[in-house]
């Protein structure tokens, strides 16, 4: 199976390897993707991963139901920017989440998804990011075959939840160039906290 991963973070590179370690012919696309790179690739499925390009609809339409997403929210909570540092600074469900890609912002109906716990007394924005990233290649890895088949019957999300732009962290994001992403939860809630 010919499958085009949309990426630009090397977060994504377990993945890439773990799909063609597993016999994919995988190619990464880093670049906003667009009808002509789409006619010379000739995917089968596109894989977006930690992409920061808006597919557009024009693509949606051509790959016929054969776009996913993988998102490190537990949707319909945080969809767009930044969702492990809103779902801390908002106190909603965490976790990861496979869906199908529509027009709208991670508002594709759900294949997959798990919540996840963490304690805020231990985790750092770090540490939590990278556990949301291992849960989501344990679960992509898990899935894949009944992802790579479209055996997987979609959901539609529930209604309500959350979304953010990369704007509305703006405010807090000079607590991150100064303490970096190894700040503990709570310190970067107290602090954030003290600014509103």
């Amino acid at each position: 199976m010919k499958v085009a991963v949309l990426t630009n973070n090397e977060i994504s590179k377990p993945l890439i390897d773990w799909l063609k370690e597993s016999g994919e012919n995988v190619e990464t696309v880093s670049e906003k993707i667009d009808l002509l790179s789409l006619e010379r690739i000739k995917p089968d499925l596109l894989v977006s991963y930690c992409y920061k390009y808006i597919i557009k609809e024009d693509i949606i339409k051509a790959m016929n139901d054969g776009i996913i997403n993988l998102h490190i929210s537990y949707l319909p909570w945080n969809k767009g920017a930044d969702p492990n540092i809103w779902s801390f600074l908002e106190n909603t469900p965490k976790g990861i989440t496979i869906h199908k890609i529509d027009e709208g912002l991670d508002t594709g109906e759900i294949l997959v998804q798990e919540e996840l716990v963490f304690n805020e007394a231990e985790e750092t924005l770090a540490s939590s990011y990278a556990k949301l990233h291992e849960a989501m290649l344990d679960m992509f890895k898990a899935n894949w075959k009944y992802l790579r088949e479209k055996r997987i019957i979609p959901a539609r999300q529930k209604k309500g939840g959350s979304a953010h732009k990369s704007a509305d962290l703006d405010k807090y994001r000079h607590i991150i160039s100064e303490k970096g992403y190894g700040i503990p939860v709570k310190e970067f809630k107290r602090l954030c906290a003290e600014i509103k």
